[in-house]
């Protein structure tokens, strides 16, 4: 049976990502408790999906399954309904010895692991949707790459397809939404395709208008995207991404302010993103509505 096809906009919030924000907001949720009652907050402002990161206790980043499943488990048994998207860009982390001596790598920031190890949450909690960050790319500044070879994309798309888990594709430059669709075409990224545009992260794609329209054009009719900037561009790119046909991303992984001088709450950040879509007249889907587009199963 065909799904509905609703005519209207999501949005998704990204309520805490893996950067060094935690030190720069006390609102930036670190536990697997304010996280959850991140999700739940944006939930209950708007947000169809919420997208997942844990963190240590200190503030940087998790790949800790226990973590992942209280945070789950926390949002799962509230009386709130949003679609659950776990990250799986973790364990991609490379931080070169040093410009004269790259090898052996930094202890400090790198985290490789193996296509297995890196979608043990994902497996476990089965959520509705998890990331994949279709490529490779210089991250930010000094000797940081995040890594995602071509192999070990191939060999984490295959274990997200038996899972049963919609793949969502993250894109930061123009060569991963071309490799997306040859893994597409090649049948190892099952339909539908779900894609995000990462815009404005150094040095992916930058976030101006004739890249982000180069990218979009770039998009299969039959695909669902959303698209965000981060900093002071991403409540910009809510308008854009709609216009452009596509669905929004806001939330304190990609930008902690609200307004000059005032921290975020990832409540505020989608209230304000629904207020802006409201006002130009879209129609805010709810997460009902995008597991019917996306044929999602809700687990647990």
């Amino acid at each position: 049976m065909t799904s509905p096809n609703h005519d209207g906009v999501f949005i998704t919030c990204a309520v805490t990502g893996s950067g060094y924000t935690a030190h720069k907001s006390e609102h930036v949720p670190v536990t697997p408790s304010q996280i959850a009652d991140s999700c739940i907050e944006a939930a209950k402002a708007g947000a169809a999906i919420v997208h997942i990161h844990v963190r240590e206790d200190d503030g940087l980043p998790s790949r800790q399954v226990d973590k992942y499943a209280e945070v789950v488990d926390r949002v799962r048994s509230s009386d709130t309904d949003v679609v659950l998207n776990l990250t799986a860009g973790m364990g991609g982390d490379l931080v070169l010895g040093s410009v004269e001596q790259p090898l052996p790598p930094a202890v400090e920031g790198t985290d490789m692991a193996g296509a297995t190890e890196r979608l043990a949450h994902v497996r476990q909690l089965r959520p509705e949707i998890c990331t994949l960050d279709c490529g490779t790319m210089n991250f930010g500044e000094g000797d940081y790459v995040m890594t995602n070879t071509p192999a070990m994309l191939e060999a984490m798309a295959k274990q997200m397809a038996d899972i049963g888990t919609q793949i969502e594709i993250e894109a930061f430059d123009t060569g991963h939404l071309a490799h997306a669709k040859d893994l597409v075409s090649r049948g190892i990224i099952p339909e539908p395709v779900m894609v995000q545009l990462c815009m404005g992260i150094a040095w992916g794609a930058p976030d101006d208008l004739n890249t982000f329209m180069a990218m979009r054009n770039n998009i299969p009719d039959s695909w669902t995207f959303s698209a965000f900037s981060i900093g002071r561009s991403q409540l910009k790119y809510v308008s854009l991404a709609a216009m452009a046909g596509g669905n929004v991303r806001v939330g304190l992984e990609d930008n902690i302010w609200l307004d000059r001088g005032v921290l975020a709450t990832n409540g505020a950040l989608v209230d304000r993103a629904r207020t802006i879509l409201e006002a130009q007249n879209y129609n805010l889907l709810t997460a009902a509505q995008v597991r019917d587009n996306l044929s999602l199963t809700r687990h647990g």
